[in-house]
């Protein structure tokens, strides 16, 4: 699909006036992981760390689970579990609400997940350029294969396309969901600005809000494309490190979070993110 024409007032619509980013925590190494909870406490993880951490709805940071090395992305699912990728230690996990572990998937490198309402886990195996599916009875089975480096992933808001970034390349790919989790119809439905003429986009970690929109974390700021794969425009990052991850926090999931370098941001959007296990 066309790149489209970049349009601020777009922008003007999505963003409360006066609204920048601002520091929501720091002092970490590398952020990721970015979440929310059904309340809209907002979680991520430092990869260099142990932790997951918490933001609460009035601000405050805290340590919110530990055993948590390398975790590089996170989502809750319908089971009121914790879900991440551990790429170090080649699994998927869960936690339960006491910080238990199970194990998921074994022998893998996982980078970023999405978890359905249905408890489905898709994830992405960058390395070996293929795109995962955990049924809920645990079943592990490829569902795509030959993006050129699949990282971050997110569905549309009735969970019937499923979208993937390519840190290697121009795309942001889209399937279509089959009820029995397998994808179909992929397309290179969004096409990312890049750094400069010749060189990959960037693609890292995804989500959608509400109104169907996907917002992508790139090399050069947050891309925001609409439901139909335009892309209306592209937030500048704040600090000039890697951009990993982006979703949406607060009491009305209004916050847009982004996890960037040692720090993670937010800023205040007349948006709602899109929460899946709560469908």
């Amino acid at each position: 699909m066309a790149q489209g024409r970049v349009t601020e007032t777009y922008f003007s619509d999505l963003l409360v006036e006066g609204s920048t980013w601002e520091v929501a925590a720091e002092g970490y190494q590398f952020t990721d992981a970015a979440c929310a909870d059904a309340d809209g406490n907002f979680y991520f993880t430092d990869t260099k760390g142990t932790n997951v951490f918490r933001i609460s709805l009035d601000g405050k940071v805290s340590p919110f689970l530990g055993n948590a090395a390398g975790v590089s992305g996170l989502k809750f699912g319908p089971d009121g579990r914790l879900y991440g990728c551990q790429g170090r230690q080649k699994r998927v996990i869960a936690f339960d609400r006491e910080g238990n572990i199970s194990v998921l998937a074994t022998n893998v490198e996982p980078n970023d997940l999405v978890v359905t309402a249905k408890g489905g886990v898709y994830f992405t195996e960058t390395g070996k350029k293929q795109v995962e599916f955990i049924e809920p009875n645990g079943e592990v089975r490829v569902v795509d294969k030959g993006i050129n480096a699949p990282n971050g992933l997110t569905l549309s808001t009735d969970q019937q396309t499923l979208a993937v970034s390519d840190y290697g390349g121009r795309n942001v790919w889209t399937f279509r969901v089959e009820p029995d989790g397998s994808l179909s119809d992929k397309e290179p439905y969004m096409t990312m600005r890049t750094p400069e003429e010749g060189k990959s986009a960037g693609g890292d970690g995804m989500t959608t809000d509400t109104a169907g929109r996907y917002y992508v974390c790139t090399a050069v700021g947050l891309q925001v494309f609409d439901p139909t794969g335009r892309l209306c425009g592209v937030m500048p990052k704040p600090q000039a490190k890697g951009l990993t991850n982006a979703g949406f926090g607060g009491a009305k999931l209004e916050y847009l979070y982004i996890t960037c370098g040692d720090k993670v941001y937010r800023r205040k959007t007349t948006a709602h993110g899109a929460l899946f296990f709560t469908k």
